[in-house]
């Protein structure tokens, strides 16, 4: 897939309020610090698109980006997990992002951001058991690949990947990429291509 553009829209704290395109949309969320926005400018091609920060927990509302002069959207969401936000704002961030995975009808995937440099951490397996209960449809995407060896890459995602069908019947589809290296960014990008293909498709019918 080109990617011809990419620019931000519109920033919402209510998925309520976000815009009701009619196009398919692929929304991003893991951990803080997890390098969600270094990902989204990678597979965009953009490095000052989404804004980027050292300090963890930096997004703070849903923002959304124009792909290809509106063809399909790609959705910046707050991370989770932050401990060091106060309970009313963690509590805030929790109905914020449970309302938009679980009620945004245009969401064709939720792509769920983890640090391949651990072993499997609870929070984002409890998240991904959340998506899996509310039938988001979602994809996971290993992050920061080239922060370590492929050996202790491959043993974490195995790890992971036990984990998970210790519960689902089937895992759904795996990338692993580094923002750096752009690994992972044509399987990313042909993975979208093939769902909106899909999406189209369903509207014809």
């Amino acid at each position: 897939m080109e990617i011809k553009n990419a620019r931000y829209e519109i920033s919402n704290a209510k998925f309520e309020s976000c815009p009701d395109t009619g196009v398919p949309e692929y929304a991003f969320i893991g951990r803080s610090n997890v390098g969600k926005s270094s990902l989204i400018n990678m597979l965009m091609g953009n490095r000052s698109l989404a804004k980027t920060s050292q300090k963890p927990g930096k997004t703070l509302l849903i923002n959304h980006f124009a792909v290809n002069n509106g063809e399909w959207y790609i959705v910046d969401l707050p991370g989770y997990g932050y401990a060091a936000r106060g309970k009313d704002q963690r509590d805030s961030f929790r109905r914020m992002i449970s309302g938009y995975v679980t009620g945004r009808g245009q969401l064709a995937c939720l792509f769920v951001l983890v640090d391949v440099r651990h072993e499997p951490q609870k929070i984002d397996l409890a998240f991904l058991d959340f998506c899996g209960e509310n039938g988001v449809p979602i994809a996971i995407v290993f992050t920061k690949a080239d922060k370590v060896s492929r050996k202790e890459a491959d043993h974490n995602i195995s790890l992971f990947r036990k984990e998970l069908l210790e519960r689902w019947e089937e895992l759904p589809p795996i990338f692993v990429t580094s923002s750096e290296k752009k690994i992972g960014r044509d399987e990313i990008l042909n993975f979208i291509e093939d769902t909106n293909r899909v999406w189209h498709e369903g509207e014809e019918q």
